[in-house]
């Protein structure tokens, strides 16, 4: 049943004033401790969701370019004995840039990483520091070309919509970003989080975000200036040359099966839905216990699935094709949109429908979460 196999690393050497992620900084990791415990939870996973070669691979968390590269290695020489991989299997490795991380890009390749996203964040030093982040601009720039000597794929990350960026500011760092060479770029708005220590200090009048309005030009500035140079988005945030798209992300967006190991992991395997304990010491303890890191494991209905499956699937440029989700769930494709609110926000530009497929156009992507709500029949996402 699984397509795909996500794999996460929980720890990093400090924690960013915007990441909301599962994500800990410890004094000390028992690395033989970890691999034995990852290798107990991966094969757990295989018992309940084999039958299928993984298509992809990826390393999250934390900062999972830490890891040793031969805890990477034996990981995957684990999923490819218990799975099998696809030909021509994306494995992705997110990284920090730092040089520390860096030096272990041969070793990673070696065993078998063939892509890496890196968290850039951004190209100064001055927004760095602002982000709370570890490597300096020259530090970065050097992994991102350490990176592209070993892997064929390569992708980074980089923040907007920071307080006070002006639209000339950011085309400026858009176009050097895309001069770097890279195939896929994650490019993400400055989003303040609940329970991050960004949203303590906008609370405490540190800074100000950037307005709604003013993030809007940027959003359109990015989607125009992306698609000129031959990377499109092809989902909200991430822009990639034809053929350059994550291939994992996919799964999850158009809605596939995927296991999830390691520490607040979720999963979608046969209609289940699967989250391990977040907490690094409680999911170690679990282990002891249960043999997996399950916290909680329980069977998806219909309609939330055919929910699930529309709010990830509108979040893609291609859409989703409505008639065959209506037929996979056993559904009439009115069960699943708003004819009416479609037909209507089609009018307005912000929708699209062609064959079947339905999906949100460039000018309505900046209003996607308000659009799902209408679109998706509140009885299907309250099911």
């Amino acid at each position: 049943m699984a397509r795909a196999l996500y794999i996460h690393w929980p720890f990093c050497l400090a924690k960013c004033p915007y990441c909301d992620f599962n994500s800990h900084v410890r004094d000390r990791v028992d690395q033989d401790l970890w691999l034995n415990a990852l290798l107990a939870d991966l094969r757990h996973e295989a018992e309940l969701a084999g039958g299928e070669r993984l298509d992809s691979v990826f390393f999250g968390g934390g900062t999972p370019s830490l890891m040793p590269p031969a805890t990477v290695a034996r990981l995957l020489e684990e999923a490819e004995r218990l799975w099998g991989f696809a030909e021509g299997v994306e494995i992705t490795l997110e990284g920090n840039p730092s040089s520390v991380e860096a030096a272990n890009y041969a070793a990673l390749a070696s065993a078998g990483v063939n892509r890496v996203s890196l968290g850039l964040q951004a190209l100064d030093d001055q927004t760095l520091d602002f982000l709370g982040r570890i490597h300096d601009a020259d530090e970065g720039l050097a992994a991102l070309d350490v990176a592209q000597r070993h892997f064929a794929r390569v992708s980074f990350d980089l923040i907007y919509a920071l307080p006070g960026q002006t639209a000339e500011q950011w085309r400026a760092d858009l176009l050097r970003a895309i001069g770097l060479g890279t195939t896929h770029l994650s490019l993400y708005q400055l989003t303040i989080e609940p329970g991050t220590r960004f949203e303590t200090m906008v609370r405490r009048g540190h800074f100000s975000p950037l307005d709604d309005n003013a993030a809007a030009d940027l959003f359109a500035l990015t989607r125009e200036i992306t698609t000129s140079l031959g990377l499109p988005a092809y989902e909200i945030s991430n822009h990639a040359m034809p053929g350059e798209e994550s291939r994992h992300n996919l799964t999850y967006w158009r809605y596939q099966d995927y296991c999830g190991i390691g520490p607040g992991a979720h999963g979608r395997r046969g209609g289940m839905a699967t989250v391990r304990h977040k907490k690094p010491e409680n999911w170690l303890a679990a282990l002891d216990a249960a043999g997996h890191g399950i916290a909680e494991e329980r069977a998806l209905g219909t309609a939330e699935q055919a929910s699930e499956a529309m709010l990830m699937g509108l979040r893609l440029r291609e859409g989703v094709d409505l008639t065959a989700l209506a037929r996979r769930f056993g559904l009439e494709p009115a069960a699943l949109c708003d004819e009416g609110k479609l037909a209507f926000y089609t009018r307005q530009g912000l929708c699209w429908s062609s064959d079947g497929r339905i999906g949100v156009s460039d000018a309505g992507m900046p209003l996607l979460d308000g659009l799902l709500a209408e679109l998706v029949p509140a009885d299907l996402v309250a099911a």
